[in-house]
């Protein structure tokens, strides 16, 4: 399953000419080494003018900036044009738009979390700073609390303590919460905390939570995970990071349009999250924000379904579930869960109908209902293309496929097909990025990907070799990362990609 940066420095904001109000520095092949050699932390947007992302990160990457500014940390947050500074995207291997970096010394490593400018804040203090703030008064903590949709403190009477520790080593792992921590008496009293404990402050649902439990690694984990996301989460290009990032993996989604009984739906949806807590997570989709329009199209949807229940795992493959009764009230969406809970249900694979000139033309058209009569014929070598209408690379592969096809068009041994993969789903093979290509060997059982040159050559010596020439690694395998990853590549559309193994 395989997507921001400021100066902070009064010195290099001068010896870099950027004025008060944008303190994010544009460094190209002139300044960037230099940037990156004096300054401790470097933060690095690689972007396209033309890039949608690039274009809706952009402000939130200045709020950024300016409330590190205000923190006085020493993080420097930069941009670089991709597409002028092609020498650096190069050395950096900028494969998608927006590619955002983190330089530590001068050595590179990616940037791991949201694009909201709270999300890019505290994950640069994380990474810069104590895993947890030190929280020494009242006024300090309040203004944590307040700052923050999110927070986690942890107060402890003696800060190295074996459960203090554990409490730490957790806030080291977690980029989408700040954590405090704090001894201090009046922060206590004013939390009427009398012994070691932690709480989850947050602006929505029940306003905070309180650990109930040993003090071990995996169970505060566990405690922040359950809590950190509101009972029902909106899925929008923000909260996606910490919907697949979090721990649980079992998502039971509500698509609806906000324009038609919204205030219904999503109340009979949230009534059972509560009982469903750290179990499964609830998210609705609003589908009359076009950019969702692709996730619709996965899950075999259109407009005139909605509203309608869908549930899913991520697990290494993603798995999809449809209710029996389709009705959004607070029963059915409590049945739904509990009977996946239970593992009475079966998976849903979707299919097309087959076309009736599915074998017209040289290329054959699969679905998943004539997939195995074909891809399973022993008798003949079957080599396919499992492709999304909307991928760019998978346009890009059309003509090449279609000479293919027509290559081996008289060869009785050799069949070329292909099959939308966003329209049909097979349990025994896996797709999980587009155009994925596979081959399936007469007489044999076996299923072999091909990763070589997209090229009617190196497709035609992939199967006059029996599937071994080509097989190995992918060629373009770092080119196609963007695309897999929801990154946007040229010639790409500005909506956002949805990856094959999430939604």
């Amino acid at each position: 399953m395989k997507c921001v940066l400021l100066i902070l420095g009064f010195l290099a904001l001068s010896v870099f000419g950027a004025d008060e109000e944008d303190k994010v520095v544009v460094l190209t092949k002139d300044n960037f080494d230099k940037t990156i050699e004096e300054n401790q932390f470097v933060l690095v947007e690689f972007y396209a003018p033309w890039c949608g992302h690039c274009k809706q990160l952009e402000p939130e990457y200045k709020k950024a900036s300016i409330q590190l500014a205000k923190d006085g940390s020493d993080v420097v947050l930069g941009k670089v044009d991709a597409t002028q500074e092609s020498e650096l995207a190069e050395k950096f291997e900028v494969r998608g738009y927006p590619t955002i970096k983190f330089f530590r010394g001068g050595k590179p490593s990616d940037y791991s979390a949201g694009r909201q400018a709270a999300d890019i804040v505290n994950w640069l203090k994380k990474k810069t700073g104590p895993p947890a703030a030190a929280i020494k008064s009242v006024a300090e903590g309040t203004k944590f609390i307040d700052g923050n949709d999110v927070v986690v403190i942890g107060f402890f009477k003696d800060e190295d303590s074996t459960a203090a520790k554990a409490f730490k080593n957790v806030a080291s792992g977690n980029d989408d919460v700040p954590f405090g921590i704090t001894s201090d008496d009046s922060v206590f009293k004013e939390h009427s905390v009398d012994r070691d404990s932690i709480i989850l402050f947050k602006k929505f649902d029940e306003g905070k939570n309180t650990f109930d439990g040993d003090f071990t690694v995996e169970k505060i984990e566990a405690f922040v995970g359950e809590n950190q996301l509101p009972l029902v989460v909106e899925f929008t290009q923000e909260s996606a990071q910490k919907i697949f990032g979090g721990k649980v993996k079992n998502h039971i989604l509500l698509f609806v349009n906000k324009d038609d009984d919204f205030d219904k739906h999503l109340e009979q949806f949230k009534a059972p999250a509560k009982d469903f807590k750290g179990k499964v997570l609830f998210i609705y989709i609003n589908t009359k924000d076009e950019d969702n329009a692709r996730i619709l199209e996965f899950f075999g949807l259109k407009s005139e379904d909605v509203p309608a229940l869908r549930l899913i795992t991520l697990t290494e493959d993603m798995t999809k579930y449809v209710p029996e009764d389709k009705s959004i009230t607070t029963e059915n969406v409590k049945t739904f869960v509990q009977l996946f809970l239970d593992g009475s249900l079966k998976p849903h694979l979707l299919s097309e109908d087959v076309p009736e000139d599915w074998d017209k033309n040289p290329v054959k058209v699969l679905v998943g209902k004539n997939f195995h009569e074909v891809a399973k014929d022993k008798s003949k070598a079957v080599l396919i293309e499992f492709y999304a209408p909307w991928c760019g690379h998978c346009k890009q592969l059309v003509p090449i496929w279609d000479e293919l096809g027509e290559k081996f068009k008289g060869n009785k041994d050799i069949v070329i097909a292909k099959m939308d993969a966003t329209a049909n789903e097979l349990a025994d093979v896996k797709v999980q990025s587009f155009p994925t290509i596979k081959y399936f060997p007469a007489g044999s059982d076996d299923v072999i990907d091909y990763n070589g040159a997209r090229t009617v050559e190196g497709f035609s010596k992939f199967l006059e070799s029996g599937g071994k020439e080509g097989a190995g690694a992918a060629e373009e395998e770092e080119e196609d990362e963007g695309e897999e990853e929801g990154e946007e590549e040229e010639g790409e559309d500005d909506g956002e990609e949805v990856p094959r193994d999430e939604l």
